[in-house]
C-alpha cells in the first residue's frame, strides 16, 4: 500500500514485523525512478521490508500502488542549499526514530542524514552513486557550492563499506580518489519485449496516437537538461523532412524547447510528452524507429555517464544515435547497435538520422543485433550482481 506524507501520521515507525527494514532514500518524488524501484524489489527479495522516502512537489504525480511502502516528504523549500538541509533534517528524525536495521542512501544529497543515524544507531549503511555527483553540470560555475559537497563528501566517503555505482568509469574515478572499491550495477531495465515477437509498430503507434506515415525519433529520459544534446536535435529537425521528434520526460531545459520549436515553428514536427511512468513511457519508445542520446562532455559527470535511456532503447528495439562518450561507445559500439555523431552541429546531426533512416542494410543488422544485447542488457541478468546485505544482519 502506498502512503504519503499526509499519511504520515497514521504509519508506525516501530510496528512489529519478521522482517528486518531497510529505509531507501532519495531526493526525487519517486514517480519515474526505475533505478531506485529496482533497487526496493532487490531488497524485498533479500527478505527485507523496505520503506522508500522522496519528496513531493507541487507537480509530483500521484503514485501507483507499490508492493513497499514509500513516504513523500512535503517541504519547506524546493531548491537550493535550503532544499538540501530541509530534507536530510527530516530524514535525520525520520530514520533516527524508526525501527529500521540498515539504511540505503542513493546519492550524495541522501547521504549526510543516512551517514549520521547509521553511526548513532550502529545500522548498516549502503550508498548508491548515480553519478559522479561533485562532477555534475549545475556545479562546475559554482565553486562555492561544489567545495561543500566535496567536503562532505570526503568526510563521509571514507567511511563507507558497501557502496555501489552505475558503470566502470565512475568507479574507477572515487577508486582512485579514496582507495575504495565500489560495485558496479548498471541502469538497465528489466526485458521489455518477453515474447521476442517483433514489435508491431503501426498498431502501437495508433494506440498510443502517433503517426503512422512518418519516421519518429525519440529523445527521452527524467534529466532532459542542459548540456545533454536536446537544444540541437530541436534544430535538426529544420533539416529533415517527414520525420518526427518526440521529446519525452522532464528537466530543465523543457521550456526552452518549447520556445525553440514555436520559433522555428516545428510545431508540426516535435511533440512533447510529459514524465509518465515505465511501461507508457517504453510504448512510446518501441513505436519509435530511432534513439537519441547526445550528451555533450563538457564536465565529468556527462563524459563517464552511461544514461539509463540507452538501455531502454536497446530493450525498445530501436536503434542509437549517440554522442561519443566512453561508457555509451562501450555499449553501442561493442553491441553494434547505432552510429555516432562526431560534433554538436544540427545540420550534421541531421545528415547522420538520415543516414540511418536510409540504410536497409544497416537497420537489419542494428535489429538482429538488438535483439541480441537486449538478453543481455537486461535486469534479469544484472541484478545477480547485487550484493546481498541482509546476511550482514546475521
Amino acid at each position: 500500500m502506498v502512503r504519503v506524507l499526509s499519511e504520515l501520521i497514521f504509519y508506525n515507525l516501530n510496528e512489529v514485523s519478521v522482517k528486518p527494514k531497510i529505509i531507501v532514500s532519495v531526493t526525487n518524488d519517486l514517480a519515474t525512478d526505475q533505478r531506485v524501484n529496482r533497487t526496493c524489489h532487490a531488497l524485498i527479495a533479500q527478505g527485507f521490508e523496505v520503506v522508500l522516502v522522496g519528496r513531493a512537489t507541487a507537480n509530483s504525480p500521484q503514485l501507483l500502488e507499490r508492493d513497499y511502502s514509500c513516504i513523500r516528504f512535503r517541504l519547506w523549500f524546493n531548491k537550493g542549499p535550503l532544499f538540501y538541509a530541509n530534507y536530510n533534517i527530516c530524514l535525520f528524525f525520520f530514520i533516527l526514530f524508526s525501527n529500521a536495521k540498515a539504511l540505503f542512501s542513493n546519492d550524495l544529497d541522501t547521504l549526510p542524514a543516512n551517514f549520521i543515524v547509521s553511526k548513532l544507531r550502529g545500522l548498516i549503511l549502503v550508498y548508491d552513486s548515480h553519478e559522479y555527483y561533485t562532477g555534475v553540470p549545475e556545479l562546475e560555475q559554482r565553486p562555492g557550492v561544489r567545495k561543500v559537497w566535496e567536503t562532505i563528501e570526503g568526510w563521509i566517503f571514507p567511511s563507507l563499506n558497501q557502496i555501489i555505482t552505475v558503470n566502470e568509469s565512475i568507479a574507477g574515478l572515487y577508486e582512485k580518489k579514496y582507495n575504495k572499491k565500489l560495485i558496479v550495477i548498471r541502469n538497465v531495465p528489466s526485458k521489455y519485449n518477453k515474447n521476442g515477437e517483433s514489435i508491431d509498430k503501426i498498431a502501437l503507434r495508433l494506440k498510443i496516437g502517433l503517426p503512422t506515415d512518418k519516421k519518429i525519433l525519440i529523445l527521452q529520459g527524467a534529466g532532459i537538461n542542459v548540456e545533454r544534446g536536446a537544444e540541437e536535435a530541436v534544430e535538426a529537425m529544420q533539416y529533415l523532412n517527414n520525420v518526427q521528434l518526440v521529446i519525452l520526460g522532464g528537466g530543465d531545459v523543457m521550456h526552452n524547447l518549447k520556445i525553440r520549436t514555436t520559433q522555428l515553428h516545428l510545431e508540426e514536427k516535435i511533440i512533447f510528452k510529459p514524465r509518465m511512468p515505465y511501461e507508457e513511457m517504453m510504448q512510446y519508445t518501441a513505436a519509435c524507429d530511432i534513439g537519441l542520446t547526445l550528451d555533450k562532455d563538457t564536465n565529468l559527470n556527462y563524459r563517464f555517464s552511461l544514461p539509463n535511456k540507452v538501455f531502454d532503447y536497446i530493450q525498445a528495439g530501436i536503434p542509437i544515435l549517440a554522442s561519443r562518450l566512453p561508457e555509451v561507445e562501450k555499449i553501442i559500439g561493442g553491441y553494434q547497435v547505432g552510429l555516432f555523431i562526431e560534433n554538436h552541429n544540427p545540420h550534421h546531426i541531421a545528415e547522420k538520422i538520415k543516414e540511418m533512416l536510409n540504410s536497409e542494410e544497416n537497420l537489419v543488422r542494428w535489429q538482429k543485433n538488438l535483439q541480441s544485447a537486449s538478453l543481455e542488457l537486461a535486469w534479469e541478468v544484472e541484478q545477480k550482481k547485487f550484493p546481498n546485505f541482509i546476511n550482514e544482519l546475521h
